[in-house]
């Protein structure tokens, strides 16, 4: 009769599994948990940095496979669970709200180029991969949020200390148009924008996340200078369409964010090309790549590629983000991956040495 295979047996077969981000094999990553032998049958608990890992599955595989071929295993069942890695703790003058893992902006230098669709849909598709997630709107002179989530016209209440956020589709949400009338215009000036973005942040009853996005409103004011100062920020992601002025444009909120020492997490390019859907000819009103090429030239990660579709328009329109009404959709699937990438890249920057 065969012996048992032996834990340190099992854990050096498990250094063959390399996170292909972290560059690292799960065990020397610590992701290993519960490990269990009884007779033949080998149990054990992976646990990642995000639930939305782009390459869950295939660690998933490999490590079955690896276990697998010891001598005397008969079975290998692994469970894949997540802890988000926290971002810095920062200082007294600069911390994450209380329970908040990460703080990540979604920027752009110009408007017109779907941050906000693009920054509803990456929040929706991490909570739908089982992430905590918080959305917060400082584009205080053009909030879209309550639309986009279903929930305009619709005001938060306060549990005595604090504003409870909105909740609509998984995620908790908070904005400034939640709390004026529909169509009055906000005319306030640098001050009123830090201290609104300070009361954001800190007076709003968050609870546990691993993720808070932050839509912030085009260019490199008040509202991207009062987050850099008020919150330890894990990173930024910018989001450009492809021709040259919008190329320009999001190279000086680049620029912005290195000045203030945000890490940029990398450059997603939104509406690059389409299909028509009556003949299926394929176009690029906006070209195609400039946001690669804008992030080879960096030196930062290139997150993904959305195509332009009037469906996702439309969803955004109808309060229903396109990836939880039609999560099977092409662009749906853009979106959902270009999510991956952005936790990944959250991954690894947290888990660089200090």
């Amino acid at each position: 009769m065969t012996d048992q295979p032996t834990p340190e047996a099992v854990l050096d077969a498990l250094r063959a599994v390399q996170d292909p981000d972290l560059h690292r094999d799960i065990v020397d990553l610590g992701f290993v948990k519960d490990l269990k032998i009884d007779g033949g049958a080998v149990s054990f608990h992976v646990e990642l940095t995000t639930p939305a890992c782009p390459v869950k599955e295939q660690l998933k595989a490999q490590s079955i496979e690896a276990v697998s071929a010891l001598p005397g295993v008969e079975s290998v069942d692994v469970e894949m669970t997540s802890q988000v890695a926290a971002s810095s703790a920062g200082t007294p003058e600069c911390a994450l709200p209380e329970g908040v893992a990460n703080v990540i902006a979604v920027s752009s230098g110009k408007g017109g180029v779907g941050k906000s669709t693009v920054a509803v849909n990456l929040a929706c598709s991490l909570a739908q991969q089982g992430a905590r997630i918080g959305l917060l709107d400082l584009d205080v002179y053009g909030p879209s949020t309550p639309t986009m989530l279903g929930l305009a016209g619709t005001k938060p209440s306060t549990d005595g200390e604090q504003l409870l956020p909105m909740e609509a589709h998984g995620i908790k949400t908070i904005s400034v148009g939640y709390l004026i009338g529909e169509g009055e215009p906000v005319v306030w000036r640098g001050p009123m924008i830090h201290k609104l973005t300070s009361q954001f942040l800190n007076d709003v009853a968050w609870g546990g996340l691993d993720y808070l996005i932050v839509d912030m409103p085009p260019g490199t004011g008040d509202a991207q200078l009062s987050l850099a100062q008020l919150v330890p920020l894990t990173g930024a992601v910018l989001v450009t369409t492809p021709q040259a002025v919008a190329i320009g444009d999001v190279k000086r909120s680049l620029s912005m964010f290195n000045q203030v020492s945000v890490p940029i997490l990398g450059v997603i390019e939104n509406m690059a090309g389409w299909t028509c859907s009556a003949c299926g000819h394929e176009d690029a009103p906006f070209a195609v790549g400039g946001g690669e090429t804008l992030a080879a030239e960096q030196g930062t990660a290139f997150l993904g590629r959305i195509p332009f579709a009037p469906a996702v328009v439309a969803s955004g329109d109808a309060g229903v983000p396109r990836v939880i009404e039609a999560p099977d959709a092409p662009d749906s699937a853009a979106l959902t991956a270009c999510a991956q990438a952005v936790a990944a890249a959250i991954s690894t920057h947290n888990m660089q040495p200090a």
